[in-house]
């Protein structure tokens, strides 16, 4: 094996092991929505190994997932190449995860954004897609209290004024 082959192959280790140990859940989906990766963030969060769901449907392991509703959103991402995205303000999570910082977190359940993109193959041709799952829980979590705060001043001085009256 030549000193190049042996960098690439390096390279390669390296990137499997980002893959793995990164804070953002990744997963690889086929033109069936059958998982193809599952990385080490999704295997923590969710308690399924990757060879538990590897080959089989997103929908069979999280039957929570609308098919109808996620074709919708996926479609553009096969067939245009662009990629789409899902925000935890249109919808609190995909992938119903406990928060897992009970004890410092106040919601129940983390918070995601998702980023569809478009795997294109050598030839050209969108086959698989990737999902990244961004956990949102710290940012949902403070933008409802801040909400909350607000709500709160505004009675105080929605009260405030009636009494001046």
């Amino acid at each position: 094996m030549s000193q190049s082959d042996l960098e690439g192959l390096q390279e390669f280790h390296w990137m499997m092991d980002m893959l793995q140990s990164v804070d953002v859940g990744i997963v690889v989906l086929d033109r069936s929505y059958r998982v193809k990766v599952w990385n080490g963030f999704m295997e923590s969060h969710s308690g399924i190994l990757p060879s538990d769901v590897r080959d089989k449907s997103l929908f069979s392991v999280f039957p929570s997932i609308t098919e109808t509703w996620f074709s919708k959103k996926a479609r553009p991402v096969f067939e245009l190449k662009s990629r789409a995205f899902m925000t935890w303000e249109q919808r609190p999570y995909l992938f119903k995860f406990p928060n897992y910082r009970p004890i410092t977190g106040s919601e129940p359940f983390m918070y995601q954004n998702i980023t569809l993109s478009p795997l294109v193959s050598a030839n050209g041709v969108v086959d698989h897609i990737s999902m990244m799952i961004y956990d949102m829980t710290d940012i949902a979590a403070g933008k409802k209290q801040l909400e909350a705060l607000q709500v709160h001043q505004s009675e105080e001085e929605e009260r405030k004024g009636r009494t001046f009256l």
